[in-house]
């Protein structure tokens, strides 16, 4: 028998899902059959994405402009995507984040708002707005949610320290001449990200969550999992040098992480729930 993921006659909604291994998440869905709806914030091309994973996968996909923080606009963005896509909703991919890389001395509440208003509670209104209509409707849908390395380990910089993570933000690029590296690279790792102390925090509160969302779903045949992935799309000169300290010796791709997240949403992972799978390259063994 072929092993084969089959999610066709199904809407897999994917916050987040326009770029990044959030747009992984959209095309591999896609690829399975899938008719998607990519929930975004704001990045001007999310139309264009899901038009190309509509295109390259024969199936419907559609943008909806949408801040998961705001439980209004989730609640009216939910309502209308069966409407429009014309399957039922069986999945969600939960995998919209945000954060503020700075030292927590300089963290405000703003940030902290920020981080958390899409990290945590954004997560819990989609969650809760899907769960909500699966119970409503009899649905057992699955549920897998974007949590992160940070929520097991946490990074700080520092010079010639062991790695524990390394962070990258793209608003927030760090020189690698910052690092004061002359001559051949140090045998010892290098730390190159700043504080991530309101990311590590929101992150370890979604992975509780998605356990506890698990326990209380799973009476009405609702699966909540979590993945943590591994460092994808670093820049070059980061990448190469940091590799060295994953057990795999490289960076994941984007369709690593996006993959084992629809075996996570499939019926082949029917008996798993409340799980946190972590496509890491061993990271996390260390």
């Amino acid at each position: 028998m072929v092993f084969t993921i089959d999610l066709s006659g199904s809407t897999v909604v994917v916050t987040g899902g326009n770029r990044g291994i959030g747009l992984a998440m959209s095309e591999a869905v896609a690829d399975a059959g899938a008719n998607v709806a990519i929930l975004y914030r704001s990045h001007p091309e999310a139309e264009k994405a899901a038009e190309g994973v509509a295109k390259q996968f024969n199936v419907k996909a559609k943008a909806y402009k949408c801040d998961v923080g705001d439980a209004a606009q989730v609640k009216s963005v939910i309502a209308q995507i069966e409407g429009d896509l014309g399957t039922p909703i069986k999945g969600l991919m939960a995998n919209a984040g945000v954060s503020v890389v700075k030292p927590a001395l300089e963290l405000t509440p703003e940030d902290f708002q920020y981080v958390y208003g899409t990290n945590v509670l954004g997560v819990f209104n989609t969650c809760r707005e899907i769960a909500a209509h699966w119970i409503k409707s009899g649905t057992k849908g699955s549920i897998v949610v974007t949590s992160s390395m940070s929520s097991e380990i946490y990074n700080q910089s520092g010079l010639n320290k062991p790695l524990t993570q390394v962070f990258y933000n793209r608003f927030v690029s760090i020189p690698f001449s910052l690092l004061s590296i002359q001559g051949p690279l140090p045998l010892t790792p290098v730390r190159i990200s700043s504080s991530t102390v309101e990311l590590s925090s929101s992150k370890g509160a979604v992975t509780n969550m998605v356990k506890a969302l698990a326990a209380e779903w799973a009476e009405h045949g609702i699966r909540v999992n979590a993945l943590e992935p591994g460092t994808s799309g670093m820049e070059a000169s980061v990448r190469e040098f940091q590799a060295a300290s994953i057990p795999l010796k490289r960076f994941s791709q984007p369709r690593e992480q996006a993959e084992p997240a629809v075996l996570l949403l499939s019926d082949k992972a029917s008996y798993i729930t409340g799980s946190v799978i972590r496509p890491d390259g061993g990271f996390t063994i260390w």
